[in-house]
């Protein structure tokens, strides 16, 4: 039984189920979240960030089933329930989000779509130019990014003992650490 799993291991994962560009810039953003909030937490950053890298993994094939395709994938590769169970709490499962990995995860989750999104109308297209004021004002404007569940994401924060424009903060800085790995570092103005 597998009680841990190495960044490694989730790239291999993703290679293997042949993930999507954009989904793999997805995953690099819930990674860099997820080290984030470990740092935080003063959990292991390792772990974090390969749960946050490999939460998606199944999605591009499996799109139906996820993330119950992998869990199941994770299972039959030895790794542990709670490894499993936390992949399994970030979506509508009925798993419970019983640890602060799992909450976190959940957490972090829908908000770097939003986040994406907020820099994709920048005319930069840079995300180390969005400011929490343009956060908050298409958070506001309800038809902007209409998928994203603002409240979901809000009560998620409140889970983990942060007020949302926090965690937006927490969020934010990840992924603008690592705007180059996620395509938002301004080349998309250029194309």
């Amino acid at each position: 039984m597998k009680n841990t799993i190495t960044r490694e291991e989730a790239w291999a994962l993703i290679q293997e189920y042949e993930s999507t560009e954009n989904h793999v810039r997805h995953m690099l953003a819930v990674e860099a979240a997820m080290r984030a909030y470990a740092r935080r937490f003063g959990e292991d950053e390792d772990l974090w960030g390969a749960i946050g890298l490999v939460h998606d993994f199944d999605y591009d094939q499996f799109p139906d089933e996820h993330p119950h395709s992998g869990g199941r994938i994770l299972r039959e590769k030895g790794y542990s329930e709670e490894i499993v169970n936390t992949i399994l709490s970030h979506g509508a499962t009925g798993v419970p989000r019983d640890t602060l990995l799992a909450k976190t995860l959940h957490a972090v989750d829908e908000l770097t779509g939003l986040l994406v999104a907020v820099a994709l109308v920048r005319p930069s297209k840079d995300i180390r130019d969005v400011k929490i004021k343009s956060v908050r004002k298409k958070w506001k404007d309800k038809a902007f990014a209409a998928a994203v569940n603002r409240e979901e994401i809000a009560r998620a924060a409140e889970a983990l003992g942060s007020d949302p424009w926090e965690h937006v903060s927490v969020v934010l800085e990840a992924m603008q650490s690592i705007a180059s790995e996620i395509g938002l570092d301004g080349q998309l103005a250029t194309t």
